[in-house]
């Protein structure tokens, strides 16, 4: 059990899925002690060699684990080892780390008697806040059910982990663009304007948005005005002047937009400065077909790129993909179909449907591939269409977004209220970390698609339902 510690500091007691979502997490409570019940231990084991997407953070979680207490005393473990110098920075740890052997808790000792793990480490905390009644025990875990669970069963404190949360809703996640109330020039109080080529660039107070960031489109409410942040200084902001009716006339591959979200979501994508493009918004607001369109204006028709790869996640009981027959490509169609369905609008008028797009898939060189299959990858003057990304963590959207190399520009699409993995939330999701830590960087551009494009149908479902 931890020390008892004069200063008072927490004890917090860690779940499975804490381990899973973030592997060094037990690195990330400054002062406070730790405690990895011996049923994590057992959970992560059995993860480990197991084919799901968090096998490898299991792993990683016990790895590290292992380097800190690998010459700890049974007893040492038991009574905590000291953190300290694990890690650098302003948070570092100085607690300790222990594990409670509740495999050998007495019945008297249990207020759940069902032998269930989630019991098992609820079982552990509150045992720790009978035995440590000065301090504060908080169990943390990502599991709603089993917060209720342990609040029901008299623990005073329980906690999701939030420490490497960004936003906290999803609400205050940046959409891309800024809307002002009534006319835009009607707020700016003096302005200095250029002309740089066929480009005309405003240069007003940095008090009109103090919150601005690179690639952030600027609108009205009166349709009036279209711009784009190009650069930000001390006192001023840099807005590069679209034009609403120039920026709604934009099109790819055929493709207009049917309103102003798409048609920044097109300029950002037909933009070759723009390596990174992140598109998010409800099922049917149009993302793929976007950057299907897109992709296709740029590789085939300004051969400004040699082909087109396209990626997702796959569901957890296909992660391998080994089952489906055929070669990756193959194998990775169903979980594509996205894809094809939009290629088959975009030659939908085309005498024969099924030769166009064969055509197609040949001269824009399109290719299917497996997220698990990109690693140790170097791509290069591609584009990458990374599909569903709100299924993935941050470290596997990392994986990917290394792998690109000189010239590549990678299009990441997600709907935020559509995550199936069971260790991710909105607002822990690899997407929401995409958003929130490339919207200052000068080669992204992230557009919050907010209108249902594809039928009435789609469009009240996703508002009703």
């Amino acid at each position: 059990m931890p020390r008892n510690n004069p200063k008072e500091t927490k004890i917090y007691v860690l779940d499975t899925n804490i381990l899973l979502h973030e592997p060094h997490a037990f690195l990330s409570f400054k002062e406070h002690d730790v405690v990895v019940p011996m049923t994590v231990l057992e959970e992560l084991d059995y993860i480990k060699d197991s084919k799901k997407d968090v096998a490898r953070d299991a792993r990683v979680s016990i790895r590290s684990m292992e380097d800190l207490l690998h010459d700890a005393t049974p007893e040492d473990m038991i009574n905590g080892v000291s953190m300290e110098g694990l890690a650098a920075g302003e948070n570092k740890p100085t607690g300790s780390l222990s594990i409670f052997t509740d495999l050998n808790m007495a019945e008297s000792q249990q207020v759940f008697t069902s032998n269930e793990n989630d019991n098992r480490i609820i079982n552990v905390a509150l045992q720790l806040q009978k035995t440590f009644s000065r301090r504060q025990v908080v169990l943390v875990t990502k599991d709603l059910n089993m917060r209720l669970k342990a609040k029901g069963a008299g623990l005073a404190h329980v906690e999701d982990y939030r420490t490497d949360q960004l936003v906290s809703d999803i609400k205050y996640l940046s959409k891309g663009y800024h809307t002002f109330e009534g006319n835009f020039w009607e707020k700016v109080k003096s302005v200095d304007s250029r002309t740089e080529g066929r480009d005309t660039i405003h240069t007003v107070s940095r008090e009109l948005l103090p919150n601005a960031f690179i690639n952030e489109f600027l609108l009205d409410d009166t349709s009036q005005f279209a711009g784009l942040v190009e650069a930000i200084n001390v006192e001023t902001l840099e807005v590069l002047d679209l034009g609403y009716e120039r920026l709604m006339g934009r099109h790819a591959w055929g493709i207009s937009p049917k309103n102003i979200g798409q048609a920044m979501a097109l300029h950002a994508l037909l933009d070759p400065h723009i390596d990174l493009v992140i598109l998010t918004g409800p099922a049917g607001s149009g993302k793929t077909l976007l950057a299907l369109a897109a992709a296709l204006e740029l590789v085939v028709e300004k051969n400004m790129y040699e082909k087109i790869i396209v990626t997702r996640s796959t569901p957890e009981i296909a992660e391998s993909i080994g089952f489906l027959p055929g070669t990756e490509e193959e194998k990775m169609l169903p979980w594509l179909a996205a894809i094809t369905d939009s290629l088959e609008v975009l030659h939908k008028h085309d005498e024969n449907v099924k030769g166009s797009m064969s055509y197609i898939m040949e001269k824009a060189n399109i290719q299917f591939k497996s997220v698990n299959f990109m690693r140790g990858r170097s791509i290069q003057n591609s584009i990458v269409i990374l599909d569903e990304s709100q299924n993935l963590t941050a470290a596997q959207l990392k994986t990917i977004i290394t792998r690109c190399g000189e010239g590549t520009k990678l299009i990441c699409s997600g709907n935020l209220a559509q995550i199936d993995s069971n260790y991710l939330s909105p607002v822990t999701s690899g997407l929401t970390y995409l958003v929130e830590k490339f919207k200052n960087f000068s080669g992204s551009a992230t557009i919050n698609l907010d209108g249902v494009v594809r039928s009435r149908l789609a469009e009240f479902a996703e508002e009703n339902l």
